[in-house]
């Protein structure tokens, strides 16, 4: 089932090996099997957001345009993980945070609010994530959020 473009976003971390490295594969293969990023953040530094690391990670926020499903798109970032070195501990359905040498996590498609058992849209945590925000709010200031109805920016500055 085919869409209308919308703008898709997307934060990266990495906290293990060559973090830059690892951010540039994932980019190339999402620019690859999805479309050109069209804007892309700087990468900050944080500390591990959930669980104990001396790992901290760099985290950033892409933006591309596309008409895939969020399933589909759901299916990629996955796939580009795993191929990146990323394992899943698939038994439980809270996933554990844990070191990882690349996460894609689906922030926003559009305006769309999309709910399944494998993805909730907007992301629901992103607001709470300042390494997610502050990226976010510096490659498009003046998006507003689907179901807060402020823009990225003042949900940032209350970080």
């Amino acid at each position: 089932m085919s869409h209308s473009n919308r703008m898709l976003y997307l934060g990266l971390g990495s906290n293990q090996g060559d973090r830059v490295h690892y951010i540039q594969r994932a980019i190339d293969l999402l620019q690859e099997s999805i479309a050109p990023i069209c804007m892309q953040s700087t990468l900050v530094e944080t500390s591990a957001w959930g669980f104990d690391s001396p790992n901290n990670f760099l985290n950033g926020v892409v933006a591309l345009e596309t008409n895939l499903d969020p399933l589909r798109l759901l299916d990629i970032t996955q796939q580009i993980e795993i191929k990146l070195g990323r394992t899943y501990k698939r038994q439980s359905s809270q996933e554990d945070y844990h070191d990882r040498t690349i996460d894609i996590d689906m922030l926003l498609l559009g305006d769309m609010v999309f709910h399944s058992r494998r993805l909730i849209l907007p992301h629901p945590e992103m607001i709470t994530r300042d390494f997610v925000m502050c990226p976010l709010a510096e490659i498009q200031p003046n998006l507003i959020h689907p179901l807060l109805g402020v823009n990225i920016v003042e949900i940032s500055n209350k970080l």
